[in-house]
């Protein structure tokens, strides 16, 4: 997709984004893709039907870049964000993954569910949004009148100096693979990938639910369309053909006198769906008065998913205003928005960004984040229903080592609770 200017090819860039989310808003509102409530259904009720919704989405995706990258159509490993890159920040995934779990859970849904409840008529969740976008939009960006951040004042100093730098690439393939990466991204892609969707497909209710069959598959297919758009979008630059990073790159080279350049090119690179980060972003567009040079690929996806799921609420005839229904239900919503936008940066990612695109390029640091996240929640609501089932007599702590008990993350005897 080679267009002969720049403003051209940056327009189908971001209405493609748009479009995109669009569908993916509708079809998860429509189909109630949930990734904090696939959790919910598999702790409290030991139902993997959503689970495995989720688990179809990666596995779409997993095996979708995989063939993709074979046939040399996306490009997965110079991204926004750098999912690959070979600096291993392991604590920051697992910090920012626990983080995002337990504030999801708090929240009553991830950074994609609270989009989706927008369009859906809830006022909580604009909330949320509000309290998540300031979060992430300090997280990497100075305070007035200082270079300091969230982030460089909060966790750099003790995060950084454990971070593992890598001889390649941080995906699998790379990893375990090393000179024949191509080989190996081929070989773990086709293993992991099958492995995931066999699992999702092995259980018979899953099997015979349209809901969570087609919530799972647009997920994944969505994030495999938003890799490949992104990829493959070029400007023919008097000759040379450039993606919309470089010519961005090279713009006193190639941009005529009278264009109007992008604030940055990192946000112009290949890149799927994400939420936390954009909402800073977004942030960022309306506090500038809507600068249009600020404009990017997460801003356009949030407005997609918002107005995707807005349409089918009206069609469907769902739509209705929510608000809080108690003090506690709004200070249970604005922690969770704060933990989530802290974990979702730290993490450089949530349950889609980290859960599904992330986890898509088969990165390192993606599925340690996928995995802190499920374990954040999990430990989360467990610990909520001890403490509502045996009120006073439950500490925090006897709460919370007897939910890592039933999680098997430690050894039954050591419980404090019983089962109820």
């Amino acid at each position: 997709m080679t267009y002969a200017d720049f403003a051209s090819a940056q327009s189908i860039f971001l209405w493609s984004t748009f479009a995109i989310a669009l569908i993916m808003g509708a079809v998860v509102n429509k189909t109630n893709f949930c990734t904090m409530g696939a959790v919910s259904d598999w702790v409290n009720m030991s139902d993997t039907g959503r689970m495995r919704a989720w688990i179809l989405a990666i596995a779409v995706g997993v095996l979708g870049v995989t063939a993709l990258e074979a046939a040399g159509l996306v490009n997965v490993t110079g991204t926004f964000p750098p999912y690959r890159q070979t600096n291993f920040v392991w604590l920051e995934n697992v910090l920012g993954g626990a983080l995002f779990g337990i504030g999801m859970t708090l929240a009553s849904g991830c950074g994609n569910k609270t989009l989706i409840r927008i369009g859906g008529g809830n006022l909580k969740s604009v909330m949320v949004l509000l309290v998540i976008a300031l979060i992430a939009y300090f997280m990497i960006n100075p305070f007035p009148g200082s270079d300091k951040t969230l982030y460089s004042t909060l966790f750099y100093p003790w995060t950084n100096p454990t971070a593992i730098a890598l001889t390649t690439n941080q995906d699998l393939g790379a990893m375990l693979f090393g000179d024949k990466a191509a080989t190996g991204r081929m070989v773990m892609g086709g293993i992991i990938g099958g492995l995931l969707l066999i699992w999702a497909f092995k259980s018979a209710d899953f099997r015979g639910s349209f809901d969570n069959i087609l919530g799972g598959l647009v997920v994944g297919l969505a994030v495999l369309a938003a890799w490949y758009v992104t990829s493959n979008i070029r400007v023919d630059a008097s000759g040379d053909i450039l993606t919309l990073q470089s010519f961005v790159q090279d713009w006193d080279l190639y941009a005529p006198a009278d264009a109007v350049r992008p604030a940055a090119a990192g946000p112009l690179a290949a890149q799927s769906f994400t939420f936390i980060n954009p909402m800073g972003q977004t942030l960022g567009y309306v506090a500038s008065g809507f600068d249009h040079t600020l404009l990017t690929f997460g801003i356009m996806a949030l407005a997609g998913v918002i107005a995707g799921s807005l349409l089918w609420s009206v069609i469907s005839r769902n739509f209705r205003i929510e608000w809080f229904a108690s003090v506690r239900d709004f200070f249970n919503h604005l922690v969770g928005a704060i933990l989530m936008g802290f974990g979702g940066v730290l993490a450089m990612g949530c349950t889609i960004g980290q859960g599904v695109t992330g986890f898509s390029t088969l990165a390192l640091g993606s599925i340690l984040t996928f995995v802190a996240i499920v374990l954040g929640s999990a430990i989360t609501m467990k610990v909520q229903y001890y403490k509502m089932v045996y009120e006073s007599e439950a500490t925090f702590l006897k709460a919370f080592v007897t939910a890592l008990a039933d999680l098997r993350l430690l050894p039954a005897g050591m419980r404090k609770l019983e089962a109820v």
